[in-house]
């Protein structure tokens, strides 16, 4: 019998995926200092082509130079030259050379830039980032006329994404960045027309979307990554994300896909943050069950029909196929495992019952010290950890064609922060 995951899904705006699985969004840092694509980037997104899922997003593609979420982002903030569009291109042939989708995720990384890219970035308002360790510097508040102008780079790199192949594009509302900012009442202090009420909070977001469709057209398909709640109190809630998903479907966006947290409440990744979780109606079984958000998803097929693209935590075949023969999600995003088994979807799609995992084993601290972990900031440092296992898969793929299952969480986090220090010398070179 055929799999529901290799039916095809049609788009509102008319654009057809060929199957219903994604590989997600995940931060590679192989740009170049000047914060264009590379050949390892081109490698990558080839091999995650062949891969086999139906649609392929891109790691955060960056807006503003000055607000990058690590080292290592592609970069477009203005006018590309003729170098870069040529290299943008070449990613995208790369990334679709299977006749997947590949579509950029647009971002901008707001209070959560690093202190080693800025010192003082920008954010809605001056509310430090909740996290031990100093990697977050003050943010500073942006004027009317720095929303505007970054609207108007969404804009423009949705724009040039278009035109040197992307198939679609994703603004990133989710995990805290700057525009999941704008929509936390917990970030977002201003008394202005950005912050107050919902509609005010999520303006910076709807306006971004009429700019973005506004250039790349009717048959261009737009999504969102949309927290379903931030998981702190007081934070994003779901009947807050709900509302949202109702504006963002009369807007015209194609598909929303359904993420959570921030990084002080790092839900995606399947770890408690910093504080206990602040649980937003959400039914009991998903904190047992292997996907995160299908009761959100659930909840909010009953307020919209827009696609929904679920993310964070399947494993298995199964539990893909009743999501969507439920209902919940139309097309299932895969991340981590599509690190260490780079051809997961092609496998789920003949047949393979389950993706193994690689949580279990991935601790910076041994057994013997796991307590360790109850300081917020060790528990931190290990959480980063295991995160940077998966930056190097990411990094061995792009240099070699080939994972690295053996190297340890301690290699990985060795070799990620050497990355990131040569990255930040080439750059400051280059300015």
């Amino acid at each position: 019998m055929r799999s529901l995951l290799a039916e095809p899904l049609t788009l509102p705006c008319g654009a057809t995926l060929p199957n219903r699985l994604a590989k997600a969004a995940m931060t590679e840092g192989l740009a170049d200092p000047a914060g264009r694509p590379t050949a390892e980037l081109d490698r990558l997104y080839g091999i995650w082509s062949d891969g086999g899922a139906g649609l392929s997003l891109s790691g955060n593609i960056h807006i503003d130079r000055d607000h990058l979420e690590r080292p290592g982002n592609v970069l477009i903030d203005r006018e590309p030259d003729a170098e870069t569009r040529a290299l943008l291109e070449r990613w995208a042939q790369a990334a679709t050379r299977n006749g997947n989708h590949f579509w950029a995720q647009i971002s901008h990384a707001g209070r959560q830039t690093q202190k080693i890219v800025n010192h003082h970035p920008k954010a809605p308002s001056a509310v430090k980032l909740g996290l031990p360790g100093g990697q977050f510097g003050q943010p500073v508040a942006l004027s009317e006329e720095e929303i505007l102008a970054l609207i108007g780079r969404f804009a423009t790199a949705a724009r040039v994404c278009k035109e040197t192949g992307f198939t679609g594009v994703q603004i990133h509302a989710a995990h805290g960045y700057l525009i999941s900012q704008f929509l936390s009442p917990l970030a977002n202090l201003r008394d202005d027309r950005w912050g107050g009420s919902l509609e005010n909070r999520t303006r910076m977001l709807m306006f971004t979307i009429n700019s973005v469709r506004t250039l790349v057209g009717p048959d261009f398909p737009v999504s969102v990554k949309l927290n379903s709640a931030d998981f702190q109190r007081g934070g994003f809630a779901f009947e807050d994300g709900l509302q949202v998903a109702r504006w963002l479907q009369d807007a015209g966006v194609d598909l929303i896909e359904i993420s959570g947290g921030t990084y002080e409440q790092p839900r995606l990744m399947g770890v408690e943050g910093l504080e206990p979780a602040e649980e937003q109606n959400v039914a009991a079984s998903t904190l047992a069950r292997e996907a995160y958000f299908v009761d959100f998803a659930n909840a909010m097929r009953e307020h919209v029909c827009i696609p929904l693209m679920v993310t964070g935590g399947f494993r298995s075949r199964s539990a893909m196929e009743q999501a969507i023969k439920q209902g919940a999600a139309d097309v299932i995003g895969l991340g981590r495992p599509l690190c260490y088994m780079p051809d997961g979807a092609k496998r789920l799609l003949g047949g393979m019952e389950m993706l193994p995992r690689k949580e279990s084993e991935l601790a910076l601290f041994p057994p013997a010290l796991q307590g360790l972990t109850r300081f917020k900031m060790l528990r931190a440092i290990d959480s980063f950890a295991c995160q940077y296992w998966y930056y190097s898969q990411l990094y061995a793929l792009g240099q070699t064609g080939r994972t690295a299952p053996d190297r340890t969480v301690f290699q990985a986090f060795r070799e990620v922060e050497a990355t990131h220090k040569t990255w930040m010398k080439a750059r400051a070179k280059s300015q």
